[in-house]
């Protein structure tokens, strides 16, 4: 018998589960103060809404044995923009939606072999709004929601942003069958890709410039117009980032764009969005996402409807991140209720009842505790926050 949990799979223990609840909760509270509304996509879907017209890569879905091709979810955006387009159809647009679970991906392992791995996320989609406004609504949002989240100077929060018509717009000069693997060398940070691929001289250094744009988003912006010329889309993306600065230097946030940056999925075709905090050893991102319009186009009949933009929370990320932390705050365990044997088990029990009644936590000793400093001991023993005994 197998006595450890599937390779990417974790075993959660109380305060860790209590931990991944209440920052649930935190987020969920800033989304319905936004005006979003709870939604629950399915865990299991077709495997054609969960490739999302090839912008998921088939690789990373678990795929399960049924009369019909269905697999996992791999993230959320599929599954709501599916469901907007269908049984959300009739309802008046801007939809603001908000969700919380599980994902399921497949990811490489060691050895070549794959592995299963299961995050829990918390995110918003918010639909049915082409304009700049819903990005610009969707960063705001997401500063609310980051700032609930007990982040310090020490996480060194930064909101990086990228733009996927920019990268476009970028990628003009280059002839058409090297773009996708220009695109994967910038979008990869490979500059040693970047260098063997077969390109003129001049359009070469114009790429490895590029490769190390990125930065404060005026200065960038002011490259980029060099380079590109007056275009609206510039102007556009440097209203929108103007917009949330003062925000960002308010929480101690700092602002970057690069152009260069894209998800991990191709999920996205315009605003593109990662928060990143410094972490223990490393930099970890506790949230990203973008704009979707092309999803939503999939799933949708009307052409004017077919606008989505998003984001998700990595919620496990954020509570390894700020574990120390969190722990120190965690909410008092419950009262230990133990009673003499003469006192009996049905005053224990009453005593429990009056406790829950003032929305305490309270638990059974099942065993008899001849006296307090017994009673103590086992509430120790066991994290309680103190005894409740019961002498006869």
């Amino acid at each position: 018998m197998a006595l450890q949990p599937a390779a990417g799979a974790r075993d959660l223990h109380p305060r860790e589960v209590d931990s991944n609840r209440r920052l649930c909760d935190q987020l969920a509270e800033v989304y319905r103060l936004w005006g979003y509304q709870e939604v629950a996509p399915p865990t299991i879907e077709r495997l054609d809404t969960l490739e999302a017209g090839g912008a998921i890569d088939a690789n990373a879905l678990i795929r399960l044995a049924a009369g019909e091709p269905l697999g996992l979810r791999p993230e959320l955006t599929a599954s709501i923009a599916r469901a907007a387009g269908t049984r959300l159809a009739a309802r008046p647009r801007p939809l603001r939606l908000w969700a919380c679970g599980s994902i399921y991906r497949s990811v490489a392992g060691e050895g070549g072999g794959r592995r299963i791995s299961e995050e829990l996320q918390s995110g918003v989609e918010l639909l049915g709004v082409p304009s700049a406004a819903a990005d610009g609504e969707l960063m705001h949002l997401l500063l609310a929601a980051a700032a609930t989240l007990g982040l310090r100077r020490e996480h060194a929060p930064t909101l990086l942003v990228g733009h996927h018509g920019l990268l476009d717009r970028l990628l003009e000069e280059v002839p058409t069958l090297q773009r996708p693997a220009v695109r994967r060398a910038l979008t990869d940070l490979d500059a040693l890709a970047l260098t063997a691929l077969p390109l003129p001289e001049a359009l070469r250094r114009r790429l490895a410039a590029l490769l190390a744009l990125r930065g404060e988003p005026a200065a960038v912006l002011y490259q980029l117009e060099q380079w590109l010329g007056p275009v609206d889309l510039l102007d556009s993306l440097a209203a929108t980032l103007e917009g949330v600065a003062d925000a960002c230097r308010a929480q101690g946030l700092r602002l970057q764009l690069d152009p260069t940056f894209q998800p991990h999925f191709d999920l996205y075709d315009g605003l593109v969005l990662k928060l990143v905090c410094q972490g223990a050893d490393a930099p970890v991102a506790i949230a990203s996402g973008g704009r979707y319009d092309a999803l939503v186009g999939r799933f949708s009949s009307d052409p004017e409807r077919a606008a989505g933009t998003g984001f998700a929370f990595a919620v496990e990320t954020i509570r390894e991140l700020l574990d120390a932390h969190t722990a120190q705050e965690s909410a008092p365990g419950p009262w230990l209720v133990a009673a003499t044997a003469a006192a009996g088990l049905r005053a224990a029990l009453g005593r429990m009842a009056e406790l829950h009644a003032g929305g305490e936590a309270a638990e059974l000793c099942v065993e008899a505790c001849p006296d307090r400093a017994t009673a103590e001991e086992r509430a120790r023993e066991r994290g309680c926050r103190g005894a409740q005994w019961i002498a006869a």
